[in-house]
């Protein structure tokens, strides 16, 4: 089994990666940061006659490794009670992936994945966060990918998600059922 993290933030080591790496610890996982690749926001050509075109980014090398993980682990701070803006425009593109004549089995291929979600955010996250959560679940289910569940943590400052035992420990559960799953 494959896992691979798409990580949305922003800063390095900041809490939401922490609390991540809590929860695959002594795993091997594929770590993507979205922040050091360039993706350009998808230009909606789906009514055009001609239709989405190549782009010349990086996204192609992500879904690729997306591709080839079995679980998922989307991992994003909570800005603006959403996900980052890199995550956002990294799933937007997936609608013209969708469409895509060079990976025609993008549906099929993400349907038999599973996936988490892990949110850090600093204003009442446990239920200002339960909107991302939600909207991961709605994508999931568009692609018919199983939801495995979230880990939703508090944290303002840097390093404040050590303070969360709740969500530490949340992590730690679920670090116990991906190794489970090895």
């Amino acid at each position: 089994m494959k896992i691979a993290i798409v990580y949305g933030g922003t800063r390095a080591h900041g809490n939401t990666e922490m609390l991540t790496e809590q929860a695959v610890k002594d795993l091997h996982v594929d770590r993507i940061f979205l922040k050091e690749y360039r993706i350009q926001p998808i230009e909606d050509l789906r009514h055009t006659e001609e239709g989405f075109h190549d782009i010349d980014d990086d996204y192609n090398s992500v879904i690729d490794r997306v591709l080839e993980a079995d679980v998922l682990v989307f991992a994003t701070p909570i800005y603006w009670y959403g996900m980052s803006g890199f995550m956002k425009n990294f799933v937007d593109r997936w609608s013209q992936t969708l469409r895509d004549s060079n990976r025609p089995r993008f549906r099929e291929q993400m349907k038999g994945k599973t996936g988490y979600v892990i949110a850090v955010g600093g204003d009442q996250p446990l239920l200002k966060g339960l909107p991302l959560v939600l909207q991961f679940q709605h994508i999931f289910e568009f692609f018919g990918t199983q939801y495995g569940g979230y880990v939703l943590g508090e944290g303002n400052r840097p390093g404040a998600i050590l303070e969360d035992r709740e969500a530490m420990r949340k992590a730690e559960l679920l670090n116990a059922v991906l190794k489970e799953r090895v």
